[in-house]
């Protein structure tokens, strides 16, 4: 069947449903990125692989500066710089690469690619990751614009805030730092500052395509969290909490609080149990649905939304339901649709 021409439609989905008949090829990401997915869909149309199509969709957004939580001149850190994290999964050989915090390259997807295919490694961080990407032939690019540095000098007239610190002296709720630890016990209190609970402060592209062969791949690109203490690295670049690809059973994507999804890592990393409900013949959505229920057990308002797809075009999403996130909007494209889907959070 030939591509279908993008149409406006905007479908209200429950999150438990089943989203769609089994279709493929499939590109589904997060947000309602129309650019990234019509990439994506254009990338399988013009021949290239389920990879392909993550990194060329994932750079569309970097490009068109998403949201501005993708790509350059976006969520600055609390030195004013924006950087980069990005990851990359080829579900056939489970290969995948990651860079995290990086600094000067603009093409953080495209870098991630990089680091799988030209090194042993997984994930590089830092200047260190810098320095392999300019080694490989991506350009020196200052990646701050008027915005971001108007973001970042509106933060430190409001004293800072709101930030990433807790326990510290001076009260970092009140004043900026340096910050020292507290001489006393540390408050058991897991302070999440008010701006985690803003859409626009983590709004990472997750990406799972799946060719015409069956092919899976899986992506992510993030500037990461506005304001984020210089050094961290979120969700987005590892392995089975920013994404995860199987083509013997799936793939899924994810994005809110990183630093709180990826605490599961060890035991339930989200993208992973995903897919391994999907290994059980869990349908998408609902695969979705559990993995978000079995976070809320310890963050029961926790920011987080994931796509999920199985390997034979089925796909779903879920999210879980706080003051700044009621329903989730995601993209889809198969041959019979290209569409913004809905799902109310639960």
């Amino acid at each position: 069947m030939g591509s279908p021409g993008y149409v406006p439609l905007i479908l209200a989905l429950s999150a438990s449903c089943f989203l769609a008949a089994s279709q493929l090829p499939l590109a589904v990401t997060t947000w309602p990125y129309h650019g990234a997915v019509q990439t994506a869909w254009n990338t399988l149309q013009s021949g290239g692989s389920a990879l392909d199509a993550v990194e060329e969709g994932c750079s569309r957004c970097e490009i068109d500066q998403c949201r501005g939580t993708v790509g350059y001149g976006g969520n600055p850190d609390e030195h004013g710089e924006t950087t980069l994290d990005a990851m990359i999964m080829n579900g056939d050989t489970m290969e995948a690469g990651g860079v995290g915090q990086l600094q000067r390259i603009k093409s953080a997807i495209r870098v991630a690619r990089a680091v799988m295919e030209q090194t042993s490694h997984s994930l590089l961080v830092g200047e260190s990751a810098s320095e392999f990407a300019q080694n490989m032939g991506f350009p020196s690019e200052d990646l701050t614009t008027n915005k971001s540095l108007s973001m970042h000098a509106d933060w430190l007239n409001q004293r800072c805030q709101p930030n990433f610190w807790k326990n510290v002296v001076p009260n970092a709720e009140t004043s900026c730092g340096p910050y020292k630890p507290m001489n006393r016990p540390l408050s058991k209190q897991n302070r999440i500052p008010a701006q985690l609970g803003n859409v626009h402060n983590h709004d990472t592209i997750g990406m799972v395509v799946i060719d015409k062969t069956g092919s899976i791949a899986a992506g992510t690109s993030t500037n990461g969290l506005s304001h984020k203490i210089p050094g961290r690295v979120g969700d987005s670049p590892i392995v089975g909490a920013g994404a995860y690809a199987d083509s013997t059973a799936g793939a899924a994507a994810a994005t809110g609080i990183g630093d709180i999804m990826m605490r599961f890592l060890p035991r339930n990393p989200a993208d992973y149990q995903a897919v391994e409900y999907m290994r059980m013949g869990i349908e998408p959505a609902l695969a979705c649905q559990k993995t978000i229920n079995r976070i809320q057990k310890y963050y029961p308002q926790i920011f987080g939304a994931l796509i999920c797809a199985n390997r034979t075009g089925g796909y779903g999403a879920a999210c879980s339901k706080s003051p700044e996130l009621v329903q989730f909007h995601f993209m889809v494209y198969n041959p019979s649709k290209a569409s913004e889907e809905i799902v109310d959070c639960i």
